[in-house]
């Protein structure tokens, strides 16, 4: 399917925007929030979806011991619980 070509959406025939994380694109529509994903990137997402499992798992790492010299860490990133939900934040 062309990436150009502006899509409808098959439920309410509202416009659908498109979304690309990394070779992934979903097209999304404006009214009624429905998505389509192409075959292939249904296969990418699954992939994704399970390397980002495989990867969340328990970091445990020793704590630092506590010196005058330390400062404050940075902020960290906002949890989510699976890949597919940066896609819709």
């Amino acid at each position: 399917m062309s990436q150009d070509a502006e899509m409808t959406c098959p439920q309410c025939q509202s416009p659908m925007s498109a979304r690309t994380l990394g070779d992934v694109t979903v097209h999304q529509c404006t009214s009624c929030e429905g998505v389509f994903l192409e075959r292939a990137d249904l296969g990418n997402l699954i992939e994704a979806e399970n390397d980002w499992h495989r990867d969340s798992g328990p970091k445990t790492m020793p704590l630092p011991r506590i010196t005058a010299d330390m400062t404050v860490p940075p902020p960290s990133r906002p949890v989510t619980r699976a890949y597919i939900e940066s896609l819709f934040t």
